[in-house]
């Protein structure tokens, strides 16, 4: 197949999504599929581009004042999602991208005007799982446990400063609590917050990556992710990461996280598990290949914390390691994801 692998792009996970991407496109190469690199920002990657990238380390997320590269993704983006839709199209474009409007349901959104299969989920399913709030809404509609949650909306540092604030607050969600963007990933700019006073603080970073901040109740237990390929679950993984919470740094530097695959569990804890994340990748309508993250009580329940339907494929990454415990070599799982993207695209064409 003719493939394009969409990477790097403008949000705080440029970096990761530059060494999924990178790495998706070597493993394509190796299974004889013809594989153009295109990162949003900066256009189509040159090999000697792609060789100076893959030298490079994920230790950064980008600020939020990256104005300048927004404006020159804004402009490159639409120009190379229009190539893909004449002559010489793609057979497939596999992204590579991560959070903004890599997941968002964005570039979904673009791409169904060309016309090309693309790998992951639809504009709808996309914009659903990168809100948190309505991807929560949704698990408890289809009856899938998930922690408590309150939204603010509109910045009102004045409010959320205050002792009345912060009590209310915490009668509700309990301590500790976790503070997050609403549409981020990677944990970016989320906090565990262990009191009274570190909330204020908390929020400020959060409304720092987006206009919608989420409060969470905090779930102690066993941090749990199970990745959905195409409509069976893969085996269920366990981290341990060497800080207190699963934070970005643990994801993305090699030794600050042991990942166990399979998990130490029951049969009836793995099959609660999948069957979970089965029913939050259909309640989201999601497609292709997704991750599902939980946190498994001491009591056995798996609270659901949020899908991720563009899911890192760096060496650290977990959807790569469950698919290995499934004897699915790295490789032949881009290729399965290819596929999906193909024959997905031709089940829904009249």
């Amino acid at each position: 197949m003719r493939i394009v692998v969409l990477m790097g792009g403008t949000s705080s996970e440029r970096d990761v999504s530059l060494a999924s991407g990178l790495r998706i496109a070597a493993a394509l190469r190796t299974k004889g599929h013809e594989v153009t690199t295109v990162d949003t920002v900066r256009g189509a990657l040159a090999p000697a581009e792609e060789k100076a990238l893959l030298a490079g380390k994920i230790m950064r997320t980008l600020p939020p004042e990256r104005a300048a590269l927004a404006r020159l993704g804004a402009d490159t983006l639409p120009v190379a999602v229009r190539q893909m839709g004449g002559a010489g199209a793609p057979d497939v474009v596999f992204l590579g991208l991560h959070g903004g409007q890599g997941e968002d349901g964005t570039i979904q959104a673009l791409l169904d005007l060309t016309g090309v299969p693309y790998t992951g989920s639809g504009h709808l399913a996309s914009a659903l799982a990168m809100d948190k709030d309505l991807s929560k809404r949704l698990f408890r509609a289809a009856g899938v446990l998930t922690p408590d949650w309150e939204m603010l909306t509109a910045p009102a540092r004045a409010e959320w400063r205050s002792a009345e604030f912060a009590t209310g607050v915490i009668s509700r969600l309990g301590l500790p609590l976790i503070v997050k963007p609403s549409k981020e990933g990677s944990t970016v700019g989320l906090t565990l917050v262990k009191s009274a006073s570190a909330l204020g603080d908390a929020i400020d970073e959060a409304f720092r990556h987006d206009t919608e901040v989420m409060l969470e109740q905090f779930i102690a237990g066993r941090e749990m992710t199970v990745g959905v390929l195409g409509d069976r679950a893969l085996p269920v993984g366990e981290i341990i990461p060497r800080h207190e919470l699963y934070d970005y740094e643990c994801k993305y530097t090699a030794g600050m996280a042991e990942e166990i695959f399979p998990a130490p569990i029951s049969d009836a804890e793995r099959s609660r598990a999948q069957a979970a994340a089965l029913t939050a990748f259909r309640a989201l309508k999601l497609s292709g290949c997704a991750r599902i993250d939980f946190r498994m009580t001491e009591e056995g329940e798996f609270y659901c914390l949020e899908a991720n339907t563009l899911p890192g494929m760096t060496e650290l990454s977990l959807i790569p390691q469950a698919a290995a415990a499934d004897g699915i070599s790295f490789p032949d799982l881009c290729e399965r994801i290819a596929e999906l993207a193909y024959r997905d695209h031709r089940a829904t064409r009249p």
